[in-house]
Order: structure tokens, then sequence, then C-alpha cells
């Protein structure tokens, strides 16, 4: 069963239940210990896909760091 769209997969399966559970089984998403989806913003929950600001412990995404910036004492410099 090859698809290149895992809706179609999924729905193709639902009629077959023992291969459906050995799908979800084997093609489940993992915990992560480190990398870019493992960083979240203290703020906002958002997680480190874009933009995200976790120098000096800050752990902000770049929405809420901006909007805290000034309060944080950063500056714009041009």
């Amino acid at each position: 069963m090859t698809t290149s769209d895992p809706n179609k997969m999924l729905k193709q399966l639902s009629k077959k239940p023992q291969k459906m559970t050995r799908f979800k089984k084997y093609n489940q998403g993992k915990q992560r210990s480190c990398g870019r989806k493992t960083a979240s913003c203290t703020r906002c929950g958002r997680t480190g896909v874009g933009g995200f600001v976790g120098q000096y412990g800050l752990n902000y995404c770049r929405c809420c760091f901006r909007e805290i910036a000034t309060k944080l004492g950063f500056k714009k410099y041009n």
C-alpha cells in the first residue's frame, strides 16, 4: 500500500483494523530529547520551529520576544 497522501492511507486502513493497529504502532511520533521541536516558548507555548530566542536562557518565540524586548532592556539598532 503506497500513497503520497497520509490521509488517504488512513482511510484505506480504516477498513482493515489489524493493519491499522500495526501502522499506528510503527508510525507514531517519538518523544524527542534534543532538537528544534523540544524547545517551547515560556510565554505562549509555541514550539521552536520558526524563530526562537533561546540564548541567555530567554526561551521566547520571535513574536513574544518582539513584544517584550524593550522591557527586558534590549535596544533596536538600525
